[in-house]
């Protein structure tokens, strides 16, 4: 399953998700910081979404109240709800 997340309160403007059941198959942030977010892309591939969940939720990003690794954690969360 192919889910996009239009994100909030960053620099990435979307988040593209691929899933394989419960497991991240692949992740591509569009904008934002590259070598950041393609590190973060990289880092949850093969991980189980709510594991993926635990460890990004409420991460903040400088005087922002989120960051691109909360925000695909709500892209998650939106992705299981649908």
């Amino acid at each position: 399953m192919q889910y996009e997340y239009k994100t909030s309160g960053t620099c990435a403007g979307k988040i593209v998700i691929e899933l394989d059941g419960d497991i991240v198959k692949n992740v591509r942030f569009i904008g934002g910081c590259h070598g950041n977010t393609q590190g973060i892309s990289k880092l949850v591939e093969g991980m189980k979404v709510d594991d993926v969940i635990t460890r990004l939720q409420g991460i903040s990003c400088g005087m922002k109240a989120t960051s691109c690794p909360d925000q695909l954690a709500k892209a998650l969360i939106s992705a299981k709800s649908n």
